[in-house]
Formats: C-alpha cells, structure tokens, sequence
C-alpha cells in the first residue's frame, strides 16, 4: 500500500482537543444575542440623563418643555439601532426635524443624532446610510442656521457649519468602517462553516476509501485460505478413493461448498471495489515488521524496535492490520516530526492481544510547522483494528512528540 499524504495531529474529530470558552467569549456571545436588551437600556438612561439635562435642574434656566420632549424623542429611538436601523434612523430624524420648531437653545441629546447615524452606516441598507448622510448634512446647515446665523452673524455660521458636516461625515465613515468589519466577519464564519463541511466530508470519504482498501486485502487473505481449503479437500478426496464411498463424498462437499464460499465472497467484496489499483501482491504481516523498521532505519530515521513476549501465529487479516498501523505511524514520523526527530517501535506479545506502540520525540524542525487539515492516517489506523475488535489511540506526548498505542485481540470478535 502506498503511504498517503496524512496530517496525524490534525484531522479526525478524536484526535482534536475540544476548545474550552472562556469568560470573555461568554461574554461576547451573550452581548451578540441580547442586543435589543443592551441597547434599549443605554437609550433609556441617555433619555433620562438628557432630559434632566434640559431641566432648571441642572441648567440653572427656566424649565423648557420643549427641550425635554425633544431629548425623549431623540434618545429613545436608539434601542432600535441595530435590530431595526432605518426605524430608529427615521424616527431620530423626524425628532431632530422638529427641534428648530420647539427648541430655542440645542440640547445635549443632539449626541443622539450622530449615533443614529453611526448605527444607519454600520447596520442599515445602502440606500438608508446614504439617506441618513444627506440628512445630517442638511441638519448642520439647518442648526447653523437656526442657531448661530441669527445672533452671530455669517462670519460664525460659517465654520459651524463646516464643523457640523466634518463631525457627520466622520461618524459616517466609522459606521461604513464598522460595516466592512462586520461583513468580513460574517465572510470569515461563513468560510470557516464550510471548511468545516468540508473536513467532515473528507473524513467519512476517507474512511469509505479506508474500508474499501481493507475489503480487497482481506479479498486477497481469504481468497488465499479458501483456496487452501479447497486444494486439501480435493486431495483428500481422491487420496480417500479406497476408502468408503461417504469419506469421499464428504470430501467432494467440503470442495463444493469451499467453492461456493469463493465465490460468494468475491462477488461481495466485487462491490465495494471501485477505481483501479487492484493490486495482488502478498500481503505482509506482523512478522514483518522488523523488515519495516529496517527499510525506515534505512532512510534516515533513528528508529528503534522493541519485541516483547513470545510472538505466535497470527490470522492473516490481523498480521496485516499490525503491519499497516506500524507502517503508517512510521509515515508519519518521517512526514511531520523532522529530520533530527528519533523514533521507537514497541511489539509486545501478550496473552490476550498483539499491542502496537510508536513514539518520536518530534524535535525536528519540521514538528515545528503547524499542519494542515484533513489528515486521514489515523481514520485508517482506527478503521482497522476496528475491524478486528481492537481500538488505536494517539495524541501528543508529554513534552514534545506524539505516540500512537493499537490493541489488537488474538481472537476475532464474535
């Protein structure tokens, strides 16, 4: 099998730590969901602050009523901002239109205006953010006009005037800024859903392809031991010819029935075998690991072998399982852990199962890049010794480097 090209710390969801949040994402999250809430409270406690603002109270002037209505009308509309911009805008400027009518004196809650502004560049359709720009200018010759003109004459509206509309245009263009942020986010969400769609998908397709590679294996493994069957049946058949007739016709059962299995089998697995690639080599087992281990070595990686317990025979399907695992966690020191990294295999035959080690120390250069997505050799790994009624675990190891642990039973799960 040729190795592939595998991300071992990154790729399937159990070999990924679950990000913790903490109390600032919290936080975020729950300002994201309770804007109205946040907003409508802010507009509340300006309307009031404004309002006893324009008062006696606070001014030292006569109470002017027409004032404190205005700053209501002005600051209340702003809890609608970000739910429903163009509203909130609407009605803040239909407020800031009656002022001239009702107000002798600006209030404090003309503040309102610029964050309604703010708020229709930032949250609100095109068409409502430029309309509310083309409203606030108007509004700064309106206010230099009403307010200025009359008392100080042309010499001062003038540079009122100038400073109203910078003060608008400033606001407006922080809104637009807001609003490119704001979609450049959405974009980053939207690209990082479907990256994640994506990984999903690669994940089960690999895992088909995984399960389709092990189909033509075993294809090859049973096809080998059901040919076996069949050649000491006929054998025995024709060496049980002097015999009573019932030995040889058993015989004949056990060929014909062997025959059938063959046959049966092939046209099943024939299904799940797709693309070319049909390879018929011999497959490898466990006994040839060692060999393994030398072809690394070779290569230029420090790697170690360990055989623990007296080795036995193996069924050929899990012979070639511990193969594949150790194979493909030897790929992946070599692909992820750095050329200076050092290795070790360890093979310990217990009395209830073949366990499987591999260890790096990861201190090469290469451990250092972070990998990318999508890596599929552990997927494999898992779905193999699955198949046998075994289990792989990996991640990375105390103090720099990874470790990858199989069990695989002596006897196939029932």
């Amino acid at each position: 099998m040729v190795p592939r090209a595998d991300d071992r710390r990154g790729g399937p969801p159990y070999a990924r730590a679950v990000p913790q949040e903490n109390v600032f994402d919290r936080f975020v999250a729950w300002t994201r969901a309770n804007v109205l809430l946040i907003d409508a409270t802010a507009a509340v406690v300006l309307a009031l602050v404004c309002a006893a603002a324009a008062t006696a109270t606070l001014t030292g002037v006569a109470t002017d009523p027409g004032a404190v209505l205005v700053s209501v009308l002005l600051c209340l509309p702003l809890a609608l901002r970000r739910v429903r911009p163009e509203v909130s805008g609407a009605l803040v400027a239909a407020a800031g239109l009656l002022e001239p009518f009702v107000v002798d004196t600006p209030p404090l809650a003309n503040a309102a205006v610029l964050v309604a502004l703010y708020s229709l560049a930032a949250y609100a359709a095109p068409w409502a953010s430029r309309g509310g720009l083309a409203l606030g200018l108007l509004g700064a010759v309106v206010v230099s006009a009403r307010y200025v003109l009359p008392y100080s004459g042309a010499f001062r509206a003038l540079p009122v005037t100038l400073f109203v509309a910078v003060l608008v245009v400033a606001t407006w263009l922080l809104g637009s800024l807001r609003r490119a942020f704001r979609q450049n986010e959405v974009a980053l969400r939207e690209r990082a859903r479907l990256l994640e769609v994506e990984r999903e998908n690669e994940s089960r397709l690999a895992a088909t392809a995984e399960r389709q590679r092990i189909a033509r294996e075993m294809h090859d493994v049973v096809a080998h031991s059901l040919s076996v069957i069949i050649a000491q049946a006929d054998g025995g058949r024709y060496a049980a010819a002097a015999d009573p007739s019932a030995a040889a016709q058993a015989l004949g059962t056990i060929s014909a029935t062997g025959r059938q299995a063959l046959a049966d089998m092939r046209g099943l697995l024939g299904v799940l075998r797709q693309g070319p690639g049909d390879e018929r080599a011999p497959q490898p087992d466990a006994a040839q690991v060692a060999d393994l281990v030398a072809q690394v070595r070779a290569s230029g990686l420090d790697v170690q072998l360990d055989v623990l317990g007296e080795p036995r025979e193996l069924p050929r399907a899990v012979g070639l399982a511990a193969y594949r695992i150790v194979q493909e966690s030897l790929t992946n020191v070599l692909k992820h852990a750095g050329p200076a990294a050092r290795a070790r295999v360890e093979v310990r035959w217990d009395p209830d199962a073949l366990r499987l080690g591999v260890d790096d120390d990861g201190r090469g250069a290469a451990a250092m890049v972070a990998p990318s997505p999508g890596g599929q050799g552990l997927v494999g790994m898992a779905e193999r010794a699955r198949l046998h009624g075994g289990a792989v675990t990996s991640g990375p190891r105390s103090g720099g480097g990874f470790r990858v642990r199989a069990t695989l039973p002596y006897a196939s799960p029932s």
